[in-house]
């Protein structure tokens, strides 16, 4: 039977956007979040200001944190799980949405499996899912696929291959684009994919300005919608 070091690494969720966290997150959220000393998290700041919005009582100056972003030493990041061997329980945070998915978190969940670090992973939105469970495409069958090529002609390719592999598997395919080229991904995804498949987008899942829609290319053709800077899903299937 395997042997698990005393402190777990939990995984939590945030929020999507700046809704009050607790209109999408569970209550037993607040209560580990209230447990809580150590943490792993992309920004202090913002990872601070989301656990006095969920816990406003909790002291500040008692929480640990560490950095796990672009510009973290890779050799620092194993002895982030240091406080699971000593048996202090460790929450992992992402920016948005639930760690580990498009999110950095994931090189530490995979640390902790190797460490004998037992991971507890809690409830809460992921805009790829819910985009996925509104979209009315192949929920037995999908595949998310990140971002695509900034590169025009790369990105034209990559775009006829996932379009294809809809059709061929049956199989819908997601990925995401950075915010403030969302326009011209959209312009993109109108010339280039066949005008008979389907396409959704999910933006602002949550959130009160949220926009979620499924049509045809041909029909998006048609449609005038501005997702400049605004979080975006998107999710294609031929056939």
């Amino acid at each position: 039977m395997e042997r698990f070091h005393p402190g777990k690494l939990y995984l939590i969720p945030t929020g999507i956007g700046n809704e009050a966290p607790l209109e999408v997150l569970p209550l037993s959220v607040r209560k580990y979040v209230s447990e809580l000393t150590y943490y792993i998290v992309e920004n202090e700041k913002t990872a601070r200001r989301f656990i006095k919005s969920i816990v406003p009582g909790k002291k500040q100056l008692s929480l640990k944190f560490e950095i796990l972003n672009k510009h973290t030493d890779i050799a620092e990041i194993p002895s982030f799980l240091d406080p699971c061997k000593e048996g202090y329980d460790v929450g992992l945070l992402s920016e948005a949405g639930c760690p580990g998915i498009a999110d950095p978190g994931a090189e530490i969940v995979k640390l902790a499996h190797e460490n004998h670090v037992k991971v507890v992973p809690l409830v809460g939105p992921s805009s790829i899912l819910l985009t996925m469970m509104a979209s009315g495409m192949n929920g037995q069958n999908f595949a998310f696929n990140g971002y695509l090529p900034i590169d025009k002609h790369a990105r034209k390719q990559e775009l006829k291959r996932l379009e294809r592999l809809s059709q061929e598997q049956n199989q819908a395919q997601i990925f995401i684009e950075t915010p403030y080229r969302n326009n011209q991904l959209m312009s993109d995804l109108t010339k280039i994919l066949h005008p008979e498949t389907r396409l959704c987008i999910g933006c602002d899942v949550t959130l009160k300005t949220e926009y979620l829609l499924t049509k045809t290319i041909a029909a998006w053709q048609q449609t005038q919608v501005d997702l400049h800077k605004r979080p975006a899903i998107y999710i294609i299937q031929k056939g």
